[in-house]
């Protein structure tokens, strides 16, 4: 007999079928005469509940069934008598594949703190938590690549080894083959790159950004999709060392149309995650976040607000003179911290904000230069309860403005010719943005840590697994 999963199981509207389940045991409960299995096997947060007669199974075998086993039951489906679900199986057969032993095996029926499942990250995808999560989070990759096909843009592969910080932060891992305990140094102690594999200082990308616009300036729309890495010692619940990003870029778009796209991206994605995953939202809703399904229904509802970066610090500095407490001072030429973007969006407007026309000076070299030569094009879309989930921004597409603004910054220049090509030969506007998977996922999850929406995260001290 094929094996059927238990999400199907579980919607089937015919009954009296033989059927073959397998999974693994999440609860075993009963007495001499019968046990009840709830079974799961990763397909659907909710358990099918195996229904056992244990006179017609060896005594011994029964023994093997605990928290954590792996079985396979071929049995009856049947209409439940009890409550909780419609349908339920009387085994006719069980083989049990591996035991886990009660001892030992870390996750009995019991409440697991998030901390602790994070040190058992190779075992947190079997809780009814993390499997919610890591099904939402197959979503939102499916509901990014959906998006933009339908759109009509490529989903571009941009480098993960690059020689290029595309940030200008230098907060980023190194990829050599050197021996790390004889590095060759010149007169100056810099290190000699002439015999490492590529022949000069390569590291792990910080973003896809700069490649995605060589590809937009052929293709038109381009988007990425990969993993980023910053070596930033930012040991919060909001950073990674490694997440991933998926980054558009399109050419001939003004940062309006910018605004436009990510705001119709992000409600999509929101929107596919209430019509995809509404079991695992509304579980998540009730065991984390009583507000969750709330708040993903408000943002679909609301036009986001766009608001000029002079104006945010004015609504900011008139909360403080009204007697609003912050951690971190405001004034204008601050970057904002999370705490003053969620002010704006959860306490002054209730609503989404898209912050733009932000001073050059926090911002990244290759946006484009308003006309007051104080501020760019820049554009970061703020969410309740995360801050910033969106960066972006027009990119400056005049040669000399791009030219002088890597030199004010002192880039180096054997780095940056192959993009201030790109400025040569059929320069246009072009625009793009990055969002931050996790970020969006902790929006769409609820979660209140970003170590909890990635299977294995890499933090500051820590690469378990």
């Amino acid at each position: 007999m094929k094996r059927t999963k238990i999400v199907d199981v579980l919607k089937s509207t015919v009954c009296d079928i033989d059927v073959l389940v397998k999974g693994w045991v999440r609860t075993r409960r009963g007495n001499k005469m019968v046990s009840f299995i709830a079974l799961n096997d990763g397909s659907v947060i909710h358990n099918l509940q195996i229904v056992v007669d244990n006179n017609n199974f060896d005594e011994e075998l029964l023994k093997k069934i605990t928290t954590g086993a792996a079985i396979a039951v071929t049995g009856r489906l049947v209409q439940s008598q009890g409550k909780g679900q419609n349908v339920e199986v009387q085994a006719s057969s069980i083989e049990v594949y591996g035991t886990a032993d009660v001892e030992t095996y870390p996750l009995q029926k019991k409440g697991h703190s998030l901390e602790f499942l994070r040190e058992i990250a190779h075992l947190r995808p079997r809780t009814n938590t993390f499997g919610a999560v890591f099904r939402i989070r197959h979503n939102m990759a499916m509901a990014i690549h959906t998006f933009f096909h339908q759109k009509g843009f490529f989903y571009f592969h941009t480098p993960i080894i690059t020689a290029s910080d595309c940030e200008g932060a230098g907060q980023m891992f190194q990829v050599t083959t050197k021996n790390l305990y004889d590095l060759k140094k010149d007169e100056n102690g810099s290190i000699i790159y002439d015999d490492d594999f590529f022949g000069k200082q390569a590291s792990l990308t910080v973003s896809g950004q700069l490649e995605g616009e060589l590809a937009a300036m052929a293709l038109g729309a381009i988007y990425t999709f990969g993993p980023t890495f910053r070596a930033e010692n930012s040991n919060t619940p909001r950073h990674l060392a490694e997440f991933w990003m998926i980054e558009p870029e399109v050419a001939f778009n003004d940062i309006v149309d910018n605004m436009d796209l990510a705001e119709e991206f992000i409600k999509y994605c929101v929107q596919w995650a209430l019509d995809n995953c509404r079991d695992d939202i509304q579980f998540l809703n009730d065991m984390f976040d009583k507000g969750l399904i709330e708040r993903l229904e408000g943002v679909l509802k609301e036009s986001f607000v766009r608001l000029p970066y002079t104006e945010g610090i004015k609504i900011l500095e008139t909360a403080v003179a009204n007697g609003h407490k912050f951690e971190f001072p405001i004034y204008w030429g601050a970057d904002l911290a999370s705490e003053h973007e969620r002010y704006l969006v959860e306490e002054h407007f209730n609503k989404p904000v898209i912050l733009t026309d932000y001073p050059k000076e926090i911002k990244a070299f290759y946006m484009k230069q308003n006309e007051d030569g104080k501020t760019v094009r820049a554009m970061d879309v703020l969410f309740p309860k995360i801050g910033e989930i969106i960066g972006g921004s027009e990119r400056e597409a005049d040669y000399d403005k791009l030219l002088n603004r890597i030199n004010e910054l002192n880039i180096p220049m054997k780095d940056m010719w192959w993009y201030l090509d790109t400025r040569r030969f059929g320069s246009c506007p072009h625009s793009g943005f990055g969002l931050g998977f996790e970020r969006l996922l902790l929006f769409v999850t609820g979660m209140a840590n970003i170590r909890d929406v990635i299977p294995f995260p890499r933090t500051p001290k820590n690469a378990e697994f």
